[in-house]
């Protein structure tokens, strides 16, 4: 509004109305610091993939003649199949041991202390060789009464193969280390919900299932996956073992081809390409399990690409529109 003073208008402010409605202009924060270190490292990947590109050592041609190659499939197959059984009893074993720790009763307590210590101190490389080797403790395997008459007795060497030993080297291992992840889970939740919990009357089985399990994968599910892409790396360990899984089939080809750097890199890039796939497979599991923590998840890189596709669209449509 304009002021009045005896019934004449109060000048107005110099500059005019015109002025005053501009908006000002508001000049962004510049970064310099960013900028160089975004060309100092666009600067090494440009060294690094002109360093791999023209290196005749590499052999990139035997990399492509052997990348698809049937012997190579199957051992990544075999591969996935060890990470997943060994992955899955392992978890299941580590489940079993996380509630033996936290049980009142003092023997399992101390029965999955024993068993985490023990395992936790042997290097896998040699729980694998000694599953290998079970045959030559026990030659046969026997269920029956103790220092009785017994039911059933197997072989040893018939009941377990090469592969077998392998599963259960992995699992033994496993099931240490997952233990300790669930454990850790549950025991962040917060004490007094569980009093809480108690005080309304809620089952312990309702209370673990509809207040510990919920929160409590939150922090079990981040290192879980971890843990998961670890076991998949170790299985090449197995390869000690004349196991035909993705490592030892690139060593029998090298031995044979004596093309070494170029079926490791085979190697390589199959196990760089599985750990991405089950590294996607964690962003989404953490991101099911991040729900109620935040107002709004973050979008997802899929989410994030339609979003700058569809704001392009609109600025290109803005500045084709006449004004």
């Amino acid at each position: 509004m304009t002021a009045v003073t005896d019934g004449k208008a109060a000048p107005g402010p110099p500059g005019g109305s015109a002025e005053q409605s501009r908006p000002p202009k508001i000049v962004p924060v510049r970064h310099p610091g960013r900028w160089a270190a975004v060309a100092i490292a666009l600067v090494l990947v440009a060294q690094l993939v002109h360093a791999l590109a023209t290196n005749p050592g590499l052999e990139w041609a035997t990399f492509g003649q052997y990348f698809f190659d049937p012997s190579v499939l199957h051992g990544v197959w075999l591969t996935i199949q060890l990470t997943f059984y060994a992955g899955l009893a392992g978890f299941a074993g580590g489940i079993a041991l996380a509630f033996m720790r936290l049980s009142p009763n003092p023997l399992l307590r101390v029965t999955a202390y024993a068993y985490v210590w023990v395992v936790r101190s042997v290097p896998l490389l040699v729980q694998v060789l000694f599953w290998f080797n079970i045959s030559y403790l026990y030659s046969r395997l026997s269920i029956g009464v103790p220092f009785g008459p017994e039911f059933f007795s197997f072989s040893t060497t018939h009941l377990v193969s090469s592969t077998s030993a392998a599963v259960i080297a992995l699992s033994v291992n496993e099931a240490a280390f997952a233990s300790e992840i669930v454990r850790a889970g549950l025991l962040s939740v917060s004490q007094g919900q569980l009093e809480a919990a108690a005080a309304l009357g809620i089952p312990g089985r309702r209370q673990l299932l509809r207040i510990v399990l919920p929160q409590a994968m939150r922090t079990i599910a981040p290192n879980a996956a971890n843990q998961l892409i670890s076991l998949f790396k170790n299985t090449s360990i197995v390869s000690v073992m004349a196991i035909m899984e993705l490592f030892y089939t690139v060593q029998v080809i090298y031995g044979r081809t004596s093309r070494v750097v170029p079926m490791l890199l085979v190697a390589t890039a199959w196990y760089i390409l599985l750990t991405t796939l089950l590294t996607i497979f964690q962003y989404y599991v953490e991101r099911r399990f991040a729900k109620g923590t935040t107002r709004a998840l973050p979008p997802t890189p899929v989410e994030r690409v339609r979003l700058a596709i569809r704001d392009l669209r609109a600025a290109a449509k803005d500045e084709g529109t006449p004004r």
